[in-house]
């Protein structure tokens, strides 16, 4: 039997975690939406916009962890995890909006099947469009079929941008920290799949994700260099990981060539971002050697 407390003390068992870079514009929304919840961490990864100085005027319960520079997002959160004194942690991105009524929503069904360790909320886009944040391992086969609407379902993989952790069964084990951005979230879910412990998305709690949105800062540029960047190492951090050095490597060629095949379209197609992004990505995969 779960000891989940019910009524106006449920959101007591729960630690919020968001991690921000840059991330001031989304501190009104998110003291707002997380009036109700008494337990808050904050760990900002060295921002340049005053972020971290800023969030006890939205969020006067938060703890703040200001560390001196960019450690990358599993990284970050795993110094606040190591902080949790709650049975649930809800990781939360600064770009995310979630209700108290979906966080309670969350904890209904994690004391309904008390196995589980993850559960996570059907994440919307701005305009309310459902997102398909959850599949299968990729690896494995490729998902097929409608998604979920009727009721909570059992998944192997969610997306990162809000996830409730049920603390009891990652034994202290949580991110890899050589994934600096991007497929962190991959590869914590891939461990749990791994070890047959639960997932469960629950369509009942929603969450709205305006994706791409919690980072803004001085060089607008640099950012979405850095997104193309990390998420080239990442994935062939993952491949390594997860199949083989040779298959990276393999990976890393397709990519390469990919990616140049790719770049005097984006240059005729002008778009500054997604020219950096793209840049970012070639030197990414450029730069990335096993271990």
């Amino acid at each position: 039997m779960s000891t989940l407390v019910v009524g106006t003390e449920m959101l007591s068992q729960v630690t919020v975690i968001i991690v921000t870079f840059n991330s001031a514009h989304c501190l009104p929304a998110l003291g707002k939406a997380l009036t109700q919840l008494p337990h808050v961490i904050v760990v900002d990864n060295g921002s340049d916009d005053n972020c971290a100085t800023q969030t006890p005027a939205h969020l006067p319960q938060a703890q703040v962890l200001a560390l001196p520079a960019n450690w990358g997002f599993g990284a970050a959160n795993n110094r606040a995890l190591a902080q949790v004194q709650t049975p649930f942690a809800l990781l939360l991105n600064p770009d995310c909006e979630i209700t108290p009524q979906a966080v309670e929503q969350l904890l209904r069904t994690a004391a309904q099947w008390p196995e589980v360790a993850m559960v996570a909320p059907q994440l919307l886009q701005a305009n309310g469009q459902p997102e398909v944040n959850y599949r299968w391992p990729h690896l494995l086969w490729h998902s097929r079929g409608p998604a979920v609407t009727e009721g909570p379902a059992c998944v192997g993989f969610v997306c990162g941008a809000a996830m409730l952790l049920r603390m009891s069964a990652y034994q202290g084990q949580f991110f890899d920290e050589q994934f600096f951005l991007y497929y962190e979230d991959d590869d914590l879910c891939t461990r749990l799949f791994k070890q047959r412990q639960a997932m469960i998305i629950d369509p009942a709690a929603t969450a709205t994700h305006r994706s791409r949105g919690s980072v803004r800062g001085r060089s607008p540029l640099r950012s979405e260099y850095l997104r193309g960047y990390h998420h080239a190492q990442s994935k062939l951090i993952y491949a390594r990981k997860y199949q083989s050095t040779t298959a990276a490597r393999q990976q890393q060629r397709k990519l390469l060539w990919q990616t140049v095949l790719a770049l005097p379209l984006r240059l005729l197609a002008y778009n500054p971002r997604l020219l950096a992004r793209m840049w970012g990505r070639l030197q990414g995969v450029r730069h990335w050697k096993p271990l």
